[in-house]
């Protein structure tokens, strides 16, 4: 089967000091890859050069079933949540709704999207709450919600866990857990080791902008019967 995303011979110049360079990265359809890597070994530039918001000097980023030379198609195919993510000035909703009217959706779906991508990350009713009024915690997840409308096959998250408290974690990662098995592949940089061993899939070591190890695979999460309800609200979304 065609990698969902097929990078090779790819290189990005960052200043004199640092760039990015892949020879060949191929990554498969619903699939969990954890970006492990200290501060400035790249991780951040590799997800915006899979999000094809840095493009390379040289080399390739391709997006499955989308034309090579159609960067606008490949974009609609790959979405970037940031780790200190921008919401748009007013409600909720407005948040969510602002890429499904760029890429012409009706009202009714744009309801049922924004209804189903708020449930999906534990924050049912927060439709009509203004942007300016939420917690770290809240945007996060809200952006988060803000990529899932968009029904991309590549999620990219950058250090999504970093404002969210606690006792939200568990859900969020069951949450994540979940959506390979939903057609969504998920590309999530972090520094918690555990955390990638408890979402499980494979690890991607990178240093000074080169991948190291893709041998090491990461032990299954493994959920307890109470948290089952996550696999269940998800395949009644239908994502």
């Amino acid at each position: 089967m065609e990698p969902v995303i097929s990078i090779k011979d790819v290189l990005v110049k960052q200043g004199e000091i640092f760039s990015l360079s892949i020879e060949n990265l191929e990554l498969h359809f619903r699939r969990i890859y954890t970006l492990m890597g200290s501060n400035g070994a790249g991780k951040s530039t590799l997800l915006r050069t899979m999000a094809l918001l840095t493009l390379p000097e040289r080399g390739t980023v391709r997006l499955a079933d989308a034309g090579a030379g159609n960067l606008a198609q490949q974009r609609q195919k790959v979405t970037l949540v940031e780790q200190s993510p921008y919401l748009l000035k007013g409600s909720v909703s407005d948040n969510l709704a602002f890429g499904l009217k760029l890429r012409g959706i009706r009202r009714k779906e744009q309801k049922k999207r924004i209804i189903s991508a708020l449930a999906l990350v534990g924050l049912e009713g927060f439709e009509p709450r203004k942007a300016n009024e939420l917690s770290g915690g809240e945007v996060q997840r809200v952006a988060l919600a803000r990529a899932l409308v968009l029904e991309p096959k590549v999620l990219l998250l950058d250090e999504p866990t970093s404002s969210i408290d606690s006792k939200s974690l568990q859900a969020f990662e069951e949450m994540l857990s979940q959506l390979p098995e939903n057609g969504v592949t998920i590309v999530l940089a972090t520094h918690d080791r555990f955390m990638a061993e408890r979402l499980g899939g494979e690890m991607l070591q990178i240093e000074n902008g080169r991948i190291l190890d893709r041998s090491h695979r990461l032990s299954e999460y493994n959920s307890t019967k109470e948290n089952q309800v996550w696999p269940k609200l998800l395949n009644a979304q239908g994502l």
